[in-house]
């Protein structure tokens, strides 16, 4: 009797479970897949991942691309995305707020002033995410014209198609400094080297990242529990934990 119980129960589980597919901006990948396991251990549903950045996932989307949940590392493409009808009206929310950090192959190389330590003669590369297609790019930009002429820097400008290639033309040496995500910062723990520090906020806009329900997962159970959770207070004690503001 036990065992025909375990069996039924079993297979309503089954039988309730749901997969969604999560579109998530690059920068946030890592505590994505964090978070997906925090998920999977409380709920029968699954998420599957796909990353990429900002402008590339809208286009997709766009275009017809079979995902329920976007996480954007912007809030103006996920308002494009609602007012198109690509998105379901009245599910966006800020999921958490992007930070910056400025990171120096060289440990002796970083100065309190982001202008003079980018200056130096030994900074030949600095590495930023492309601003046309991810709002840490347009955030670097804002940098350095906060911080100087971004003409100076121009011609040492190397550019990754998102925050997490920005992070690895440092991580590999194919660049001697970067602006790119605290979180990156915070995960690598030390791991390539280095020295960084945080930038600070007031020299580039709010990097509100938004989150939204789209039109094809608008009947997706998995979908609908898993932006739930992500809003939930255990997720943004995480979110909070890996380098992004979650207030």
């Amino acid at each position: 009797m036990k065992l025909l119980a375990s069996a039924a129960l079993l297979l309503s589980t089954a039988a309730g479970a749901a997969e969604a597919v999560v579109a998530v901006a690059a920068n946030f990948l890592p505590v994505l897949e964090i978070l997906v396991d925090d998920f999977g251990n409380s709920t029968p549903h699954s998420v599957r991942i796909t990353s990429g950045s900002t402008g590339k996932l809208h286009a997709q989307i766009m275009n017809g691309a079979p995902f329920d949940v976007f996480l954007s590392a912007d809030s103006d493409t996920v308002i494009r995305l609602e007012k198109s009808g690509n998105g379901v009206a009245g599910t966006r929310f800020t999921y958490a707020n992007g930070r910056l950090a400025l990171w120096i192959r060289e440990p002796y190389s970083l100065r309190e002033d982001i202008g003079e330590t980018l200056r130096q003669d030994g900074i030949r590369h600095i590495a930023i995410a492309n601003p046309a297609l991810a709002p840490y790019g347009r955030a670097a930009i804002e940098v350095l014209g906060a911080v100087g002429n971004p003409e100076e820097f121009a011609d040492r400008i190397v550019m990754g198609e998102n925050v997490a290639q920005a992070f690895a033309y440092v991580a590999t040496g194919n660049a001697d400094a970067g602006l790119v995500a605290l979180s990156n910062m915070i995960q690598a723990n030390g791991k390539y080297g280095g020295a960084w520090a945080e930038v600070p906020p007031d020299l580039y806009s709010p990097i509100r990242q938004d989150a939204l329900l789209l039109r094809h997962g608008a009947d997706n159970e998995a979908a609908t529990a898993f932006l739930a959770f992500l809003a939930s207070d255990a997720a943004r004690t995480r979110i909070a934990a890996s380098g992004y503001g979650a207030d």
